[in-house]
């Protein structure tokens, strides 16, 4: 589709989740390519009607909404009972998984709230007590490939912190820190840092794209392509409106760290993470105990100077012999940044063309295809590329450099991709952005990959080890063959462990193909956790799979959770089901995927004993 009959792409000035105005000929590009491979319409009228959740009748459902609207205002509250709207990464939906494996209408909400307060949160929690109604907050909710927006449980009200609680409380020049809300983007952080002329002097950490919430992805545990690419650990303190109600019927509000202290805590929140007894903040991380409505963040100061570089190498066996060489230089932190390791196949399909334009076979493209067409590309035909970057001063660059180009050399073919030869739009200085702290917008097109390309994501964490590689890559490979599936994978190597990121490129309107790739990824699942390979995390559609791997000691962790959760949230109206977290009133009622249904939803919710806590 041409550029100019598309729907203008919104910018930051005008929206919290808009693109920086630097990047709109980007986006427009990028959507164009989209568009372009696109059938399914934007606008989708509902067959089903209006999700009500299960446990509450249609009526009463309706006469809580009303409710809801009285207490935040009737401007704050949308019903979803009419139809569905498809966009993509820049304006995607807030209702439902817009890359779906089942019925776009079975991961779905029924209503949308949107906070404008800490207060208007505490109301929201306190209503879903009274009339026992799920909810599921999200910050902007662009994690496309692990469900974006859409709620575990089909008929959730999903709360959108993002489009009201989006500012940023602080920037520290003195600290390199900040405070946000949740709907702070990435974007949106750097473009203020750029406003306040405090860009030569810090960075932030971006992930792949920068149009998620700050919060959102932290608490998932995302990360970024800096030294400070571990999110989780770069977080300094929280404000956690909690789900249940306290002996009065109130709704408690906790900060985390020393943004817990009486007096003064403003002060010290982001310098010191701990504070003082428990270190509470994990349990609000990948859970469903609390809804985040602050969180401080470290920012990283300027080095001095950065350089990027990348290096091909020639074979697919080449991998374990890499991965040790990497290791060591990662560990004594010669190899700075979260180091990438790809594959070939998504150096072709990051350039955002459909798959029909290099191979129309059905089969998994063979990989002499692949080569000739790296062939005529500027990184040139090779098996694995790898994308780096170096800080500081020239002659600290140089020491380093010297020694990460004799340790790769050892590699027979290897070779170091000349940056003076890449043009502008080459993606190595998308990855060159990236690693220098600057969001960027191309990681997405490889989406494009398949016609109304949506996709899933295998990523289990290992040692960084060859022969732990080896074993990722032989199971990946043969579960991507059964399913007649491209495979396409990144390793992201941290400090002492490494997360192989699988994505599973899928038609969201090809009923075969879906089933396919959620059969490769339950099996990869499956095999990896065999091998002692964990996922870090998941698509909504896999979390009671992956939950399940973790079962040590007859399943002490979930029974912890399950503790807990039935203590913080003892009417289970927070996001249930989130990374296989259920409360009691779902539990053991067939609310788990284990694989094969076509429907998400179980057999009812059990009341709740002497009724609701209000």
């Amino acid at each position: 589709m041409a550029p100019s009959e598309l729907p203008a792409t919104p910018t930051l000035d005008a929206a919290h989740s808009g693109i920086p105005a630097r990047l709109l000929h980007k986006a427009t590009h990028a959507k164009s390519l989209v568009y372009d491979g696109k059938t399914v319409a934007d606008t989708v009228t509902l067959q089903r009607g209006l999700p009500v959740p299960q446990g509450i009748s249609k009526s009463a459902f309706l006469s809580a909404i009303d409710e809801l609207r009285t207490l935040i205002g009737a401007e704050h509250v949308q019903l979803n009972d009419k139809q569905i709207k498809n966009g993509w990464y820049m304006e995607h939906s807030n209702t439902h998984d817009m890359m779906p494996i089942f019925s776009s209408e079975e991961f779905i909400a029924s209503a949308v709230v949107y906070p404008g307060s800490v207060e208007d949160v505490k109301l929201i929690v306190k209503w879903a007590n009274k009339h026992l109604i799920p909810i599921f907050p999200i910050s902007v909710g662009r994690n496309l490939g692990y469900g974006g927006s859409a709620p575990r449980v089909r008929g959730s009200v999903t709360i959108d912190l993002g489009r009201w609680m989006n500012k940023i409380l602080d920037i520290n020049p003195d600290g390199f820190t900040c405070l946000v809300e949740p709907g702070v983007t990435f974007y949106a952080l750097h473009e203020e840092l750029v406003k306040r002329g405090l860009d030569d002097k810090m960075w932030i950490d971006t992930p792949d794209l920068g149009g998620g919430s700050v919060v959102g992805n932290t608490l998932d545990r995302g990360v970024g392509y800096t030294p400070y690419g571990d999110h989780w650990a770069c977080h300094s303190g929280l404000e956690v409106v909690l789900p249940g109600l306290d002996s009065n019927g109130d709704v408690s509000v906790m900060r985390t760290g020393m943004g817990a202290l009486g007096v003064g805590g403003e002060n010290t929140w982001q310098c010191f993470p701990y504070g003082f007894g428990p270190y509470n903040d994990g349990i609000f991380s990948q859970s469903n105990l609390g809804i985040v409505t602050k969180m401080g963040m470290t920012l990283m100061p300027n080095p001095g100077g950065f350089e990027s570089y990348m290096y091909t190498f020639a074979k697919e066996e080449d991998l374990a012999a890499l991965i040790e060489i990497i290791r060591p230089l990662r560990i004594s932190m010669i190899l700075e940044n979260v180091a990438q390791l790809r594959h070939g196949l998504q150096m072709l399909s990051v350039k955002g063309h459909p798959r029909t334009k290099y191979y129309t076979g059905s089969d998994p493209m063979p990989d002499d295809v692949v080569r000739k067409h790296l062939r005529e590309t500027n990184i040139g035909e090779c098996a694995w590329v790898y994308f780096g970057m170096s800080y500081g001063p020239a002659h600290i660059r140089r020491y380093k450099l010297d020694i990460i180009d004799k340790e790769f050399r050892r590699i027979p073919g290897c070779r170091k991709v000349d940056p003076s030869t890449m043009p502008d739009d080459e993606y190595f200085w998308t990855r060159d952005r990236i690693a220098s702290g600057t969001p960027d917008l191309e990681e997405l097109k490889w989406v494009n990959w398949m016609p109304n390309g949506s996709h899933i994501a295998f990523s289990p964490v290992s040692p960084i080890r060859g022969k732990d590689a080896e074993n990722l890559w032989a199971l990946a490979k043969k579960r991507h063959a059964e399913a007649g599936i491209d495979l396409m994978p990144a390793f992201c190597v941290g400090l002492r462990e490494m997360h192989l990121i699988v994505e599973i490129v899928f038609d969201s309107e090809d009923e075969a193909m879906k089933k396919r790739a959620e059969k490769c990824l339950r099996d990869m699942i499956d095999d990896a956790a065999a091998l002692g390979y964990g996922e870090y995390r998941t698509h909504l559609a896999f979390m009671d799979q992956v939950a399940r791997t973790y079962s040590w000691n007859g399943n002490a962790l979930m029974k912890f959770n399950n503790q807990l959760k039935d203590t913080l949230d003892p009417n289970g109206i927070l996001a249930p089901g989130r990374c296989g977290i259920w409360p009691k009133r779902y539990r053991n009622r067939g609310w788990e995927l284990k694989g094969g249904e076509t429907s998400t939803e179980g057999n009812g919710v059990a009341p709740v004993s002497g009724g609701s806590r209000i």
